[in-house]
């Protein structure tokens, strides 16, 4: 069967014309960002530090909606199957390529149900105890931990988060027992990490720094391959004697699968300019955090090889939910 030229270009230029358009009717309201842990987390501040400069971009109200629970993939639900053109966003991390191996029975899938739109960004993982712990190295901490001088317990933001798989990569490594003890976030983790209920943790600098800085908190080492701006003088565990560990944990934006192209292809645009602010560069800087804002396919691939390692790790470490 042949189509007229002219009738093919005509339809070529409707669908150019249609996306164009339904860009420009976006946002037609409220857009929300769904945080899936509790507010005062890493992730939930860096969702308010997109949305109020979002906001003033798109013209139009944007909220942040935190829904905790199951390791970040209560809320990751809920988004998959939103259908609002592009109304509704998730703050996703790195958390959820470790979820789609610990937890088997997901209604969604990370991959195919997410268009991604941008990575906000990257923030370093930290050891941390107690600052009346005894231990001023991980070293210290290690050799006590086999000694069985004392219970040790970490804790995360749930059952198949980064915290908890540094957690296991971390007993793979040394040869420590630990046990793992899983939070809805990080501000109900760092309230018993102060308290003594829990001996140390693997969260992210943000929500720990100010303790740190107060001097109620002891960082030991940074999870990541090279050592920490906001924390220039604590050693990478790999320097404090912990072979083959180097993992960070990324924050970025997705919007459900349904969204319309053009949509997406605006938000990354309006959200890059933000990551990419003189304001936003300095207000991560002050909070630990490492901007990024990369292209939708960028962080599509950085979700695909990131699912597949951990799935590794987590059959290594023969991971299950406490």
């Amino acid at each position: 069967m042949h189509f007229p030229v002219k009738r093919i270009a005509a339809a070529a230029a409707l669908t150019v014309l249609a996306g164009g358009a339904c860009a420009q009717a976006w946002p037609a309201r409220t857009v929300t960002i769904v945080v899936p842990f509790p507010a005062g987390g890493t992730t939930d501040v860096l969702a308010r530090a997109i949305s109020t400069k979002l906001s003033a971009a798109i013209g139009q109200t944007v909220i942040v909606d935190n829904k905790p629970g199951a390791g970040a993939t209560l809320g990751a639900a809920q988004v998959a199957k939103v259908n609002d053109g592009g109304h509704t966003l998730l703050m996703g991390a790195v958390h959820h390529t470790v979820a789609t191996s610990v937890y088997k029975n997901l209604s969604y899938s990370f991959e195919k149900d997410f268009a991604p739109v941008t990575t906000v960004a990257m923030v370093p993982n930290v050891l941390v105890v107690n600052a009346t712990a005894p231990f001023a190295t991980v070293k210290d901490l290690v050799a006590a931990a086999k000694a069985k001088q004392e219970s040790f317990a970490y804790g995360s933001n749930g059952n198949g988060t980064a915290q908890h798989m540094i957690g296991t990569q971390f007993q793979l490594a040394t040869g420590a027992k630990l046990l793992h003890v899983p939070y809805k976030g990080s501000a109900p983790l760092t309230t018993d990490l102060l308290g003594g209920q829990v001996s140390m943790s693997f969260d992210t600098i943000t929500p720990v720094l100010p303790f740190i800085k107060e001097g109620k908190l002891k960082p030991l080492a940074v999870t990541t391959a090279k050592r920490s701006a906001a924390l220039p003088n604590v050693p990478t565990l790999q320097e404090a004697g912990v072979p083959n560990l180097a993992i960070g944990t990324w924050f970025g934006l997705l919007a459900p699968v349904s969204t319309p192209k053009p949509v997406v292809t605006r938000l990354n645009t309006e959200i890059v300019k933000i990551i990419n602010s003189p304001e936003f560069r300095k207000q991560m800087a002050d909070i630990g955090a490492e901007p990024v804002g990369n292209k939708p396919e960028e962080m599509a691939r950085q979700i695909r090889e990131e699912t597949a390692k951990f799935a590794e790790l987590v059959k290594a470490g023969k991971v299950t939910l406490e």
